[in-house]
């Protein structure tokens, strides 16, 4: 059984998530939607031609913003920020001078200083932890997610709320996809605990396609397949952060 521990995001060094793919032997790949673009072929976009390279250049910018944006977008328990944080640093990357952020966010300029303040003592101590951790899977020949026969998984990086819920290792993954669901992928019964159903819905959304649009009635006719109660799997899907919807409900998609 295909179980997917850690999505290639996760795993991405930091010059890799600046640059918003990760080069391998025969392609890049988009490390937000995981697209790819293989090494010698020539890519249409805007009208022109490109190499790969510069093709999911264009494609990070195209389909996804700046890599900058993307991360301020994700839930700020990822990013260790405050959201007041995440808005000084949008501010700020817009070229806005402190005078003019304190203005946009309708506080003083000394308050703008005591932000900047805290995201460089942040800074610093992220730069120490990431050294730290590099040094102990060196020293150790281990990453920190490892235990003695088990892998701890990553939460998804669209998670709404990151709790102990997402606390899930690849052996209690494979675990619950065998007792909650058949060999055709659906539903034997839908689990009452929030760390199974959270599991259940990740195997799930792999139904859908990334970067498609899908409409109220070809979700729930794709869900229908897969458990009686597709409203409350869609719900659920929307409520975990695995799919997104317009406010008129017409239109999903599958959060990246």
């Amino acid at each position: 059984m295909d179980i997917k521990t850690n999505e290639i995001f996760w795993n991405a060094n930091m010059e890799e998530v600046k640059s918003g793919f990760i080069e391998r032997e025969k392609e890049y790949k988009c490390i937000i939607c995981e697209k790819e673009f293989e090494k010698g072929r020539i890519y249409e976009v805007r009208s022109a031609l490109y190499e790969a390279k510069k093709a999911i250049e264009m494609h990070i910018e195209d389909s996804h913003g700046s890599v900058l944006n993307y991360l301020l977008g994700m839930n700020s328990t990822f990013l260790g920020v405050s959201d007041i944080q995440k808005e000084v640093i949008s501010l700020i990357s817009e070229g806005l001078s402190d005078k003019e952020v304190a203005e946009k966010m309708g506080v003083a300029q000394s308050t703008v200083r005591n932000h900047k303040y805290k995201l460089r003592e942040k800074e610093k101590q992220a730069r120490i932890f990431l050294t730290m951790m590099d040094l102990l899977a060196e020293n150790t020949n281990r990453k920190i997610n490892k235990l003695d026969k088990e892998v701890i998984c990553d939460a998804h990086k669209t998670a709404t709320i990151l709790d102990d819920r997402f606390n899930i290792t690849d052996k209690e993954k494979m675990e619950t996809i065998k007792n909650y669901m058949d060999e055709n992928g659906a539903l034997k019964s839908y689990p009452a605990k929030a760390k199974k159903k959270v599991i259940v819905l990740e195997e799930i959304v792999r139904n859908f396609s990334k970067g498609k649009i899908y409409s109220e009635k070809e979700i729930n006719r794709i869900l229908k397949r897969i458990y009686s109660d597709y409203a409350s799997l869609r719900r659920a899907l929307i409520e975990y952060g695995y799919v997104e919807r317009t406010n008129d409900c017409k239109s999903y998609w599958v959060k990246e």
